[in-house]
């Protein structure tokens, strides 16, 4: 049987309402949920798979990531051995404010999980979403589930569970 860690980053709030919202839809014997702080590097051996979200508020937060938690988050995947492992990600932006950085957070966390050798799954279309820029865009999909609490939040429980189905697929839990 495949562990998940489903990993998020900020505490209270939309990203944490969304996590949950992810996490409830596994069996709980299978699916651990922590923030960015509570995970320690040698934890990471424990899983086969991890679930990564956060929320963005602008590329310009992530280019200076050493002023916040996920700096010291991001230290600890350098150090975990998760070559081979896969994961996917979830983030959470506004289109209408933020339009031209619509969940770019996913991006920094895909590239520091590929760095450490980790299997990318989990892509989602863009749909259904307007925004005009993205650093979490490639080739008409997201990096991972996008979702909107502040312009969309009727769809997020449909996404979520579309979403979750999939990730079940692509991990061969179904």
């Amino acid at each position: 049987m495949k562990k998940i860690a489903l990993i998020y980053w900020p505490k209270k709030g939309n990203t944490e309402e969304a996590a949950f919202k992810i996490y409830s839809k596994f069996d709980k014997d299978i699916i651990d949920i922590f923030t960015i702080t509570e995970i320690n590097t040698a934890e990471f051996s424990l899983y086969d798979a991890f679930l990564i979200g956060g929320s963005t508020t602008g590329a310009d937060s992530w280019g200076h990531a050493h002023k916040t938690r996920w700096t010291g988050f991001f230290a600890k995947i350098e150090k975990a051995d998760i070559k081979g492992k896969p994961f996917a990600l979830f983030g959470l932006g506004d289109q209408v404010l933020y339009p031209y950085h619509f969940v770019d957070g996913m991006a920094f966390i895909k590239e520091m999980f590929e760095k450490q050798g980790a299997i990318h799954k989990g892509w989602w279309p863009v749909e259904g979403y307007d925004f005009q820029e993205s650093e979490s865009v490639e080739n008409g999909m997201f990096y991972g589930l996008a979702l909107d609490f502040d312009q969309q939040k009727e769809l997020t429980d449909e996404r979520v569970s579309k979403w979750v189905e999939q990730i079940k697929k692509e991990l061969g839990m179904i």
